[in-house]
């Protein structure tokens, strides 16, 4: 049953978000559903976590150039912290979601949902984000 109402609610965001940007929408922008075993973001996009990322500590070791190529899940000013789901600060003063303490990106490489060509790079620092 959690894992419909989880559904419904992803249904309900992408129906707010108005398109497959990755900017920031209105309402709160949670990976809060699956494809094919990894999580997404509200664009359809798959979601990465990295190695250097220190679990729980509420930072990103990803920034300036990093960033560029692996842009952080952002954060709706109105969102909430929410089941597994925690908002971290970044250097540059911008939120970023994390599940389970590891903050969450996208790979500019991937062109369209589905996509999963970042899972691995830099020597397997970069997986894909698994629930």
């Amino acid at each position: 049953m959690k894992l419909l109402s989880a559904s419904i609610l992803a249904a309900a965001l992408l129906a707010g978000c108005g398109g497959m940007s990755n900017k920031t929408a209105s309402a709160p922008d949670t990976p809060t559903r699956t494809a094919d075993g990894v999580l997404v973001g509200p664009n359809g996009m798959t979601l990465y976590t990295f190695a250097r990322d220190t679990p729980g500590a509420g930072t990103s070791a990803c920034n300036a150039q990093c960033a560029a190529n692996w842009p952080p899940l952002p954060v709706a000013e109105t969102a909430k912290p929410m089941g597994g789901y925690t908002i971290i600060m970044r250097e540059d003063g911008k939120k970023q979601w994390a599940y389970k303490g590891s903050p969450l990106y996208y790979w500019t490489k991937d062109s369209k949902p589905g996509d999963k060509t970042g899972d691995g790079v830099l020597n397997g620092a970069w997986k894909v984000a698994r629930p």
